[in-house]
C-alpha cells in the first residue's frame, strides 16, 4: 500500500502592515548635581569676606559717626562761644601734644603717654585687686542666703575718698582704694546673681551623689556663673575708669584726671578738649576688649 504525501505548500496570506506609531516626546528634567549646586570656592570666600566687612563695620562705624557728629556739635558752639576752641585749633595742639607724649622735664612735667599709663596703672592695680576680694565674696553671697541678707549696698564712688585719704595718707592709694571700692560691687552683685540663677535641679542632683562643695563649684556653679562673672568685671572696669579721673583731679599726682584740672587752672581749653578725647578712646577701647573677653568665655555663644 502506498502512501502520497502531498509537499505543495499552502499559500500564505500576507498579514497588512502596521502603521508604526511615533511615540510622544518625553520631557526629560534635568537636576544639577550636588556638585553644580555647591557653589565655588571663589563665591564662598567673597560671601565670608562680606559677612566679615560687615561685622567690623557694625563695631566700627556706630563710635565713629557717634564722634563725627560730636564734632559737627563741637564745631558749631566753637563759633557762639569765644574761649571755647574749635576743631582746627585743637587739632593743632593736638599734633605738638603727641609728637613728644613720652618727654620728662621734671617730676611734674611728663608727656601725655606717662599720665595715661600712670591712670591706667591704677586702674588696674584697684580692679585687680577688686577681682580677688569680689569674684569670691560673690560666690559665697549667692551661694549662703545668710551672707546675702547682710550685705552691704553700694554708696557714692567719691564717697570713700576721704576715707582713703584719711587711712592711706597719700593721693596714690587713695585713688586706687577708690577705684576699688567702687569696681568691686558690680562684680559681687553679678556673680551673685548668677550664682543664685542656677537650676535648683542641678544643685539636687549633686546632693544625690553626694559631691563635694568644691566639686559643686568647678562642676556646676562656676560654668554657669562665667557669664555674669564677665559681665559685672566688663561693668567694673568702666566704672574704674571713669572713676579714675575725678579721684585724681581731687587726689592730684601725675595723671590724666590731674592733668585736666591743671590745664582748667592755666585755661589751656585745648589740652582739656583732648584729655577729653583720649577720656572717651580709652574707655571704648577697654570696654570693647572686656566685651571680646566675656563673649569668648560665654558658653551660651558657643
Amino acid at each position: 500500500m502506498t502512501t502520497v504525501v502531498n509537499l505543495k505548500r499552502e499559500p500564505v496570506t500576507p498579514e497588512p502592515p502596521t502603521r508604526s506609531v511615533e511615540a510622544p516626546p518625553v520631557e526629560v528634567e534635568i537636576r544639577p548635581t550636588v556638585a553644580a549646586a555647591t557653589p565655588p570656592v571663589a563665591a564662598r570666600a567673597a560671601r565670608s569676606r562680606s559677612v566679615a566687612v560687615d561685622a567690623v563695620m557694625l563695631r566700627i562705624l556706630p563710635p565713629v559717626l557717634g564722634y563725627l557728629a560730636l564734632i559737627g556739635v563741637w564745631a558749631l558752639a566753637a563759633q557762639h562761644a569765644p574761649y571755647l576752641p574749635g576743631p582746627v585749633k585743637t587739632w593743632q595742639a593736638a599734633l605738638t601734644l603727641f609728637s613728644d607724649p613720652f618727654y620728662v622735664k621734671g617730676p611734674n612735667d611728663v608727656g601725655v603717654g606717662w599720665l595715661l599709663l600712670n591712670s591706667l596703672k591704677r586702674v588696674a592695680v584697684g580692679f585687680g585687686l577688686a577681682i580677688a576680694v569680689g569674684v569670691p565674696l560673690g560666690f559665697m553671697i549667692g551661694r549662703f542666703m545668710f551672707l546675702n541678707r547682710a550685705l552691704l549696698r553700694p554708696v557714692s564712688p567719691l564717697a570713700w575718698l576721704p576715707i582713703g585719704l584719711a587711712v592711706f595718707k597719700a593721693a596714690d592709694p587713695s585713688a586706687i582704694f577708690v577705684i576699688f571700692i567702687t569696681s568691686i560691687w558690680p562684680m559681687v552683685i553679678n556673680t551673685a546673681l548668677g550664682v543664685a540663677s542656677v537650676p535648683q535641679d542641678y544643685l539636687n542632683v549633686a546632693r544625690v551623689l553626694r559631691l563635694s562643695e568644691w566639686k559643686v563649684f568647678t562642676k556646676i556653679l562656676f560654668p554657669a556663673t562665667l557669664p555674669y562673672m564677665m559681665t559685672g568685671m566688663r561693668l567694673g572696669l568702666g566704672i574704674a575708669w571713669l572713676v579714675i579721673v575725678a579721684a585724681e583731679m581731687l587726689t592730684g599726682g601725675i595723671g590724666i584726671g590731674f592733668w585736666i584740672w591743671d590745664e582748667w587752672n592755666n585755661l589751656n581749653m585745648e589740652h582739656i578738649i583732648i584729655a577729653i578725647f583720649i577720656v572717651g578712646a580709652v574707655g571704648l577701647i577697654l570696654e570693647q576688649c572686656m566685651t571680646l573677653i566675656a563673649s569668648r568665655f560665654d558658653y551660651r555663644n558657643s
